[in-house]
């Protein structure tokens, strides 16, 4: 039996200075606390030659400088950290609610997303907001969390045809993912609902309002309490 995560890591050079290391393929809750355990250990005990870390689902991407570095080397070293994991402590995750005003223009998909599934729009709303969330990374734009796991009942898949302008606040589904458009891109995920909250602010100390292992709720609206919160 497995031992420690380094056990059962995969390791694949990504290019010529990154390299891939797979924990999973599949959204486990347990995958990601690996990822964020790794990523807390070289935060506080860095490895000169890495320039990035780009967390995922159950991965992570590491790029480094390869005048300095090479895969084998990288993943030696890497693998030293992975038989340390377990004794990695992780701090409580902080509980966030994201109001949202469902359906009508703030959610243009939530009607055809109900009918897929043989709901009314109000449960296809409270089976979205029944759920806590985990944050498992960030990516796509700034402050952009990519949040899981959806009920399996309301599971959709993207839009065949991406829009070319999303909405900033807006609330998507794809697959068993959700999350929230921090700013007006284009977008191919199924829109359920808007937040008045901004959720990427350069003027913040956190500049995102969500952090890789926050859990997340959302809270429905009205449109009267979306206005109050955005001009507030």
């Amino acid at each position: 039996m497995p031992t420690s995560a380094a056990d059962f890591a995969q390791f694949k050079p990504a290019s010529d200075q990154s390299l891939l290391i797979y924990f999973t393929h599949q959204v486990t809750l347990d995958s990601h606390q690996h990822v964020t355990k790794l990523l807390r250990l070289l935060g506080s005990e860095p490895i000169t030659g890495i320039r990035n870390l780009h967390p995922g689902y159950g991965s992570l991407l590491v790029v480094f400088d390869g005048r300095k570095l090479g895969h084998d080397e990288l993943e030696a070293i890497l693998r030293a950290y992975l038989d340390r994991l377990e004794d990695v402590p992780l701090p409580q995750p902080r509980q966030m609610e994201i109001p949202v005003c469902y359906g009508e223009e703030y959610g243009p998909d939530l009607h055809e997303v109900a009918e897929m599934h043989g709901l009314t729009d109000a449960q296809a709303v409270e089976l979205h907001a029944s759920a806590t969330y985990v944050v498992y990374f960030l990516g796509f734009v700034p402050g952009f969390a990519y949040l899981g796991e959806l009920p399996q009942s309301l599971a959709t898949p993207r839009l065949p045809r991406p829009r070319p302008r999303v909405p900033r606040g807006s609330v998507g589904i794809a697959g068993r993912q959700t999350g929230v458009y921090p700013f007006p891109t284009p977008g191919g995920w199924r829109l359920l609902g808007r937040t008045p909250i901004a959720m990427f602010r350069p003027d913040r100390g956190d500049m995102s309002f969500l952090s890789i292992g926050d859990r997340v709720r959302f809270i429905p609206i009205s449109r009267q309490q979306f206005a109050e919160m955005e001009n507030a």
